[in-house]
């Protein structure tokens, strides 16, 4: 692999951007090229390699089989949960994709649809999201954590033509039913998608029949292979929404062109792999990293990649990610801190990982969620390799800060930061008026544009939101929503959310939409939710209630309610668990929610008093609350 000097690379990529990624764009197989890197759109957004002509599962399957490589494995599902192991060939591969496309084209579903995926961990959830690029079809993939409201708000926006779903999940030794939930989301939706393809797992759930229901094995059999339709590269690949502030779900879009460019790219740069090593990301398909590097990314750039339907712990004990790297000799693997936490917690001293051989693992890559030292070094310690804490986000689709192992330099590592930018962002600290920040003064993390080649573009029908929410802030940047500041040696720290979005192990979720939930019930005069430490998770959200005059209800009782009402709502994803009854909340004396102190006193973190506080003695409640209930720091 032919290495770069990251200082040079990162100028070039800089100052001469289109020159940069034009470069980079002739490691794809278009099917016709682009004249010209970056251009406008009439809304005068940046767009990437403009009149190119592509089709993304072609790049993943069928380029690779040109290449005489059809035989060789392209996807390793490993599923502790079901006790199987299923390796598939880029022809096996291929087959199966273009055999559901051909299906979903009698269906009647063609370029420029859209299909929602609500699907576990299986095989059949990469064939359906291929089967969507090859025709040209914009999928978008919902986590099968989420309760039918949350699917039936996306069902909505998205308006598929077709959903394809199974029969159920499993979440470590329980049956989740699938089908069911996908009914209730439809009954609930306005939109009415034409059909439904359910894959039948056969292990007991219960599965409803409707009049919409295509059995998917039955539709394989009777459908004809599709080829592979040519699209433009600036036309949606999928839609992935991820949580606002509002509470309404955001749905970001992500091209066909600049998306392939930008993921090859990140895989022998950032990465460090080489084509044909296993590259394993122990993520979900409906989540971004699921999306970029479970299926895009090693399957166009000829890795074979694992889809794990598991967890980190209990499938069956904490020494599972080292089976997984042992048994299919994984180089270079991507998750959460949260599960190498869960996985340190269960075994502190790694004897595990002494179990098997780990000799061919080269890298451990960590994001999702701010590391902490005491996790890094752990990793460290006990996997005597690299572990690298990256920051990106489900609208960037690949990292913006990274330690980047295809470079000829690595950089030493700093407990608590994601390293430097990657070639292609320009991440600055901008103060409020606009202005730059200092070295180590913390600001607000923005990136001057043009973002790279593989960021969103836009919202799916929502200019006005994605102008408003990434671009207006500050002129000429995108705002990543994040504070942070980079050191005198250009190390990039992230701090957290400057709005109302936690992060529960790697999970972005709306406070403001768990707030909703929480404010409907019968009991609850008003209420707020906010994201507070955790040892394991990184955050947790609390909901703190104060209770409509005359009600009388036990707090257990509250509780118990609220957070039925929470998981029914939005999810088990929402991992909302303590509910607190409060005489009063803090409130600025415009009735604005002191959302922040409230934080910082369940951290146990410094806070300046608020000249423009309604009442000081409210913050001293809420304090002796906490002690009481042990919660935050006072649990500890």
């Amino acid at each position: 692999m032919s290495q770069v000097n990251y200082d040079k690379e990162y100028k070039r990529s800089i100052k001469d951007p289109e020159n940069f990624w034009m470069e980079q764009a002739d490691n794809i197989n278009w099917f016709q090229k682009p004249t010209r890197a970056l251009t406008q759109d009439e809304n005068g957004f940046y767009r990437w390699f403009k009149g190119g002509k592509l089709n993304t599962s072609f790049l993943a399957l069928d380029a690779h089989i040109e290449d005489g490589r059809g035989e060789q494995i392209a996807l390793i599902y490993d599923s502790p949960v079901t006790q199987k192991v299923e390796k598939y060939t880029y022809n096996q591969l291929r087959d199966q994709v273009s055999r559901l496309a051909g299906g979903m084209k009698r269906l009647g579903v063609e370029k420029g649809d859209t299909v929602i995926i609500y699907m576990p961990m299986i095989p059949q959830a990469v064939v359906s999201m291929l089967a969507c690029a090859r025709l040209g079809a914009i999928h978008s993939v919902v986590f099968g954590g989420f309760a039918p409201h949350e699917l039936a708000i996306r069902i909505d926006d998205a308006k598929p033509k077709i959903i394809i779903t199974a029969t159920s999940g499993i979440e470590f030794d329980r049956i989740i039913p699938y089908k069911p939930m996908v009914d209730e989301a439809i009954r609930e939706a306005t939109h009415s998608p034409e059909h439904v393809i359910v894959y039948n797992r056969r292990l007991g759930a219960i599965r409803p029949d409707s009049d919409k229901d295509i059995d998917y094995a039955t539709l394989m059999k009777i459908a004809d292979p599709a080829r592979c339709t040519e699209v433009d590269a600036t036309d949606p690949l999928y839609i992935l929404y991820t949580s606002g502030t509002t509470g309404k779900p955001k749905g970001i879009i992500r091209d066909n062109g600049g998306h392939a460019v930008a993921l090859y790219y990140s895989m022998k740069y950032i990465y460090g792999i080489h084509p044909r090593e296993v590259f394993w990301a122990a993520s979900d398909v409906g989540w971004v990293v699921g999306h970029s590097y479970i299926v895009y990314a090693p399957l166009i750039y000829g890795c074979p990649t694992v889809l794990f339907e598991g967890k980190p712990v209990k499938t069956p004990d904490a020494s599972t990610f080292w089976r997984v790297i042992s048994d299919h000799d994984v180089r270079v693997m991507f998750t959460a801190p949260t599960a190498i936490r869960a996985i340190k917690k269960e075994d502190p001293n790694g004897n595990f990982i002494k179990q098997f051989d780990m000799s061919g693992l080269k890298y451990l890559f960590l994001a999702g969620e701010r590391c902490d030292v005491s996790t890094l070094e752990w990793a460290q310690e006990n996997l005597n390799v690299p572990v690298i804490d990256h920051w990106w986000q489900t609208e960037t689709g690949w990292p913006i800060v990274a330690n980047m192992m295809g470079n000829e330099e690595h950089f030493t590592v700093k407990p608590g930061s994601a390293t430097k930018p990657v070639n292609g962002y320009n991440v600055q600290i901008l103060r409020q008026d606009g202005t730059q920040a200092n070295p180590n003064e913390e600001g607000y993390v923005a990136i001057k544009l043009p973002l790279p080649p593989g960021t969103l573009p836009n919202l799916w029908g929502d200019t006005e939101r994605f102008r408003m929410g990434y671009m207006k802030m500050f002129d000429g940047y995108y705002f990543s929503g994040d504070g942070g500041f980079i050191d005198e040696d250009g190390y990039v720290f992230i701090t957290g959310r400057v709005d109302d979005i936690i992060n529960v192990a790697g999970h972005r979720l709306s406070t403001a939409e768990m707030e909703e939930v929480v404010a409907k019930h019968p009991a609850v005069a008003e209420c707020c939710v906010v994201g507070i430490d955790d040892d394991m998770k990184g955050q947790v959200p609390l909901a703190i209630t104060v209770l409509k005059a005359g009600a009388d209800m036990e707090s257990f009782q509250l509780q118990t309610e609220v957070v039925n009402d929470v998981r029914k709502e939005i999810g088990p994803v929402a991992a909302l668990r303590r509910v607190l009854v409060a005489q009063r909340l803090p409130k600025t004396r415009s009735g604005k929610i002191l959302r922040k102190i409230i934080r910082a006193i369940a951290d146990g973190k410094e806070y300046n008093m608020p000249s423009t506080i309604d009442d000081p003695e409210i913050l001293a409640e809420i304090t002796t609350l906490f002690e009481e209930e042990k919660i935050g720091v006072y649990g500890k």
